[in-house]
């Protein structure tokens, strides 16, 4: 890499800095000290076991940031509610204990107002359906809280939509689920495709009437995981005005890592773990794993490649990033932390990408997206009024 291309990366980076769709810091948080900020203070305290800082996001050129409400999707009912209560919480007190680096975001025109300030726009994106328990009036209630995404489903089917990672169930989207996407069109919440299986994707789209996102998804033709956005979905998704957000997560961007991954979740369930656990113990038994078992190493230009591929076939106007940070145990060479996104832009540099390409991808197209589906719920609310469809009328 050019010592000329990152220098010009952190000057682009500083006009416009990045939005990224999906940081599991919250959860980390949760796992690690059970919310106790005190314990694990991202102002001062670089730790090993997080992939994010406040000094760490200053340094990648981070601009705004969707924290992930994320519960896992073994928790169900009101227990994914309260989880998802939990995480909310840890983001608004995140905000209120960092106030000269973070600043709450529920709108396009906050995010703004935070770069203008030099603040990071915090905003929350819920992951898994769910977290709503089955219910309108919970996914209202967590708009009202401030979540402006809801990725439909986690790793798992939910009774209402089908994951890319579980077998399929209702073969995309039921009845009650495109009703979850127009409520969701209506008050203004993005609908998040990552994790949703193909079918689920496809169906969303038909549905929608506001721009969708994926906010931490990469390209299947470049890697076939079912984690990834198939090409006719990706030009769907452009066609309506949406964003592909890439993610950094080795076993989803580089084909020779899915099986040693396979092996290396295996290895977490021998030893009485979650896969995505984060706690110190889950952290080392991963490490130890890795250094008995050396690991496919994913790169800058493995992420790279995606991009190049999405914006291909999307267009540069319908791609941004979403690194999965602090929710995943491995990251590509040059992405290790929240401090590496100068070195992607410096790679996009050096393959010809655009100073007006490279902000879009970092800042514009992110914002915009969440303008058009502001836009569109403003025009929606006023034609119709809440939703109180149940799944058991609508599916039942």
């Amino acid at each position: 890499m050019r010592a000329d291309h990152l220098v010009r990366a952190r000057e682009l980076l500083a006009a416009h800095p990045v939005v990224d769709g999906h940081n599991d810091l919250p959860w980390a948080l949760r796992e690690q000290v059970r919310y106790d900020l005190g314990k694990r203070d991202i102002a001062t305290d670089q730790s090993a076991d997080l992939h994010t800082d406040l000094p760490r996001l200053r340094e990648g050129g981070v601009g705004a940031q969707f924290w992930s409400v994320y519960v896992r999707s073994d928790l169900a009912g009101d227990d994914a509610v309260s989880a998802t209560l939990e995480q909310i919480d840890v983001v608004r007190r995140l905000a209120e204990r960092y106030p000269a680096d973070l600043r709450l975001a529920f709108t396009a025109d906050d995010m703004e107002a935070a770069r203008a300030e030099g603040r990071i726009a915090s905003l929350m994106g819920a992951e898994g359906g769910h977290s709503i328990n089955c219910s309108l009036a919970t996914l209202r209630a967590l708009h009202r809280l401030g979540v402006r995404y809801m990725t439909l489903t986690h790793n798992d089917n939910i009774p209402w939509a089908d994951s890319a990672t579980d077998e399929p169930a209702a073969g995309g989207l039921t009845r009650f689920g495109e009703e979850v996407v127009r409520e969701m069109n209506r008050v203004g919440m993005l609908v998040d495709l990552s994790h949703v299986s193909a079918d689920t994707m496809r169906d969303a789209l038909r549905v929608s009437e506001a721009p969708v996102i994926f906010s931490h998804s990469s390209a299947r033709a470049v890697c076939d995981h079912p984690r990834n956005i198939p090409d006719d979905v990706l030009a769907r998704l452009a066609a309506g005005g949406g964003v592909a957000m890439a993610t950094f997560v080795p076993k989803f961007i580089l084909p020779e890592a899915i099986a040693w991954t396979r092996a290396a979740d295996e290895n977490m369930r021998a030893n009485g773990l979650h896969p995505l656990d984060t706690t110190a113990v889950g952290m080392a038994v991963h490490r130890a794993f890795e250094a008995a078992n050396p690991r496919p190493r994913a790169t800058v230009a493995t992420v790279a490649d995606h991009l190049d591929h999405m914006r291909e076939v999307a267009g540069v106007d319908h791609v941004g990033l979403g690194g999965d940070y602090d929710g995943t145990a491995f990251t590509p060479e040059g992405l290790s932390d929240v401090s590496g996104y100068p070195n992607l832009i410096a790679e996009l540099l050096r393959r010809g990408w655009s100073d007006s390409d490279l902000a879009k991808l970092t800042w514009q197209n992110a914002v915009r997206v969440l303008r058009a589906a502001e836009d569109v719920a403003g025009e929606l609310s006023a034609r119709r009024g809440p939703s109180i469809a149940t799944i058991d009328e609508l599916d039942g």
